[in-house]
C-alpha cells in the first residue's frame, strides 16, 4: 500500500479523539444500570451539585468575585448582638481554589478582603490553619446561629461539624487573652476618644466568650446582654483604667480554670475534610 492511499490523522486530533473516548467511557461507566451503577451516578451528581451550588454563591457575592465558596455569614457586632444604627455590616466566609492552581509555581490568592461592603475570605486550608491555631476571629465562622450563614454548603456543613477537633487548651487560652492585650493596648492608646467604647465591649467578648469556649468546649457567638457590654464600653471610655481590672481577672480565671478542651488539636479530620475539598474542585477533565 502506497503512502498516498493511507489517510493522514494529525498528532492533535489523536489526542483529541482519545480524550473524547475516555469521557464517552466515564459517561457510560456513570449510567444508571445495577444498584452499583445507580449508586455512583447519585454521587457523581451530588458532587457536581454541590459545586455548581459554590460556584453560583461566588458570582453573587459583592464586588470582587470568588468562586467555589463554601461557608459564609455575617459575623461581628451584628452577630454578637452588640450592633446598634450606623455599624457596620461585616461578612466572613472560606472558599476552595481550584485545585490545579495549587499545583503550579505559584500559589492562587488566599485572602481576600473588601471594604464597600466589608468582607473576609480565607481559602480553605488558609481558614484551617488559622482556627487550628485558635485565631477567634475565623473559629466564629463554624459557630454562627443558622440564621446568619448566607452561603452553607454540603462542605460547609461538614466543616461545621468538625469543628470540635480544632480546639486546644493552651491555642485557645493564648489567643482569646492575646486578642483581648490587644484591644486593652488600643483603648489605652485612644485615650478615651469615641473608639474607646468598642475596643472595651470587644476586649470584654472575647474575655468571657475565650473562657466559656476554654471550660464548655463550645462558642455562643451572640452575648446573653449587650446592653451590659455597652454599659461597661461606656464606663472605660470615662476611666480606662477599669478595662485593666477585668482583664487580669480573666488571666487569672484562665489560670485556675480546668479546660474542657484537649492539649493540642485533632488535625485529622481538617485534613481528610481539605482531601475532600480537593477531590471536589479537581477537574478531572482539564
Amino acid at each position: 500500500m502506497s503512502w498516498s492511499a493511507c489517510a493522514f490523522v494529525p498528532p492533535s486530533r489523536v489526542r483529541e479523539r482519545s480524550r473524547t473516548e475516555k469521557r464517552v467511557a466515564a459517561v457510560r461507566e456513570l449510567t444508571p444500570g445495577s444498584t452499583r451503577d445507580r449508586t455512583r451516578y447519585s454521587r457523581h451528581r451530588d458532587r457536581r451539585e454541590n459545586r455548581m451550588t459554590a460556584i453560583a454563591a461566588g458570582q453573587h457575592n459583592g464586588l470582587v468575585t470568588v468562586q467555589n465558596i463554601l461557608l459564609s455569614g455575617v459575623v461581628g457586632s451584628t452577630a454578637y448582638g452588640l450592633a446598634r444604627e450606623g455599624s457596620d455590616v461585616d461578612r466572613l466566609g472560606l472558599f476552595a481554589a481550584p485545585t490545579e492552581t495549587l499545583l503550579g509555581l505559584r500559589s492562587p490568592k488566599e485572602s481576600h478582603v473588601t471594604t464597600a461592603p466589608d468582607r473576609t475570605l480565607h481559602e480553605a486550608a488558609k481558614w484551617c490553619r488559622l482556627a487550628l491555631g485558635g485565631n477567634p476571629t475565623v473559629m466564629e465562622l463554624v459557630w454562627l446561629p443558622d440564621e446568619l450563614y448566607e452561603v452553607r454548603t454540603a462542605l460547609g456543613d461538614e466543616l461545621i461539624g468538625i469543628r470540635g477537633s480544632f480546639l486546644s487548651s493552651q491555642r485557645v487560652r493564648d489567643a482569646y487573652l492575646g486578642y483581648a492585650t490587644q484591644q486593652f493596648r488600643k483603648l489605652e492608646s485612644r485615650g478615651g476618644d469615641h473608639r474607646t467604647a468598642k475596643h472595651a465591649r470587644h476586649l470584654k467578648r472575647l474575655c468571657h466568650q475565650g473562657l466559656q469556649l476554654y471550660t464548655t468546649g463550645r462558642l455562643a457567638v451572640r452575648v446573653e446582654d449587650p446592653d451590659e457590654y455597652h454599659r461597661f464600653g461606656d464606663a472605660v471610655a470615662a476611666d480606662p483604667g477599669a478595662a485593666r481590672s477585668l482583664l487580669a481577672h480573666y488571666e487569672t480565671a484562665f489560670a485556675e480554670t480546668r479546660s474542657a478542651l484537649p492539649d493540642r488539636p485533632d488535625e485529622g479530620p481538617a485534613e481528610a475534610w481539605l482531601r475532600r475539598v480537593r477531590a471536589e474542585f479537581y477537574d478531572t477533565a482539564a
